[in-house]
């Protein structure tokens, strides 16, 4: 009779361990996705309005446009990271193109998006990862500096700037929490109809802004993060 209860005690938590794997494996292991990082649209197949007309003008951010963050988080007994993503189309900002078709010059480059109205993109089956916006707002203090801000004075533009992408490099200064350091955003433009757009990233590390990676339960978050964006500009 003990010896029974014993090989039954055996199965019973042997199948409890089946199933805490099976569960492990369902909730953390295939069912979690996160979307591609901000990139350009297809290239248009018709000639672009702003490519045949020129590009000199003050452009402003329109409608379209995205920014956000990525940034990689380990659930607790997880063996592999997973990238926790979130956006906001609340982007606005300005800039001003001198040049011709040989190449361009761009100057007061401004680009802001609303921290407040960040938001998590990505999936977790079995976890609400919407609960980490109010995190992050409370640790970016977005009550008291609603906006992230990327500031640039100038920079070139290889020409022409057509359909197909050109490469752009904008050293500039990015402003988060009312802290402002030097960084470099790459990126990618190019015409699309009658507005130019640009995609790219920068990498920073968020303890240089006073950010404290945020304290999620069970889950430790790096301190770097990519920001990225993809901003559409019609001429204003």
């Amino acid at each position: 009779m003990r010896k029974n209860l014993i090989v039954a005690a055996a199965a019973g938590i042997a199948v409890m361990a089946l199933m805490g794997a099976g569960a492990y494996a369902y909730f953390f292991s295939g069912l979690r996705s996160s979307p591609s990082s901000l990139a350009l649209s297809p290239s248009p197949t018709s000639t672009s309005t702003a490519a045949t007309t020129g590009l000199a003008g003050t452009w402003t951010v329109s409608t379209g446009s995205l920014a956000g963050y990525r940034v990689q988080e380990l659930f607790a007994g997880a063996t592999s990271k997973h990238l926790a993503v979130a956006r906001t189309s609340n982007v606005s900002g300005t800039l001003t193109v001198k040049g011709d078709s040989s190449g361009y010059q761009v100057s007061g480059i401004t680009l802001s998006a609303d921290l407040s109205s960040l938001h998590s993109v990505d999936q977790v089956v079995g976890r609400n990862v919407t609960q980490r916006d109010g995190i992050v707002s409370r640790q970016l203090n977005v009550q008291q500096f609603p906006n992230a801000t990327f500031t640039a004075t100038s920079a070139s533009v290889p020409g022409p700037v057509t359909a197909s992408p050109v490469d752009v490099t904008a050293p500039g200064k990015l402003t988060i929490r009312g802290v402002t350091h030097d960084v470099t955003a790459t990126a990618k433009a190019q015409v699309s109809g009658y507005r130019i757009e640009i995609a790219g990233t920068l990498s920073i590390n968020m303890a240089d802004y006073g950010v404290t990676p945020p304290q999620v339960p069970f889950t430790a978050v790096d301190s770097t993060v990519t920001i990225e964006f993809d901003v559409f500009l019609a001429r204003s």
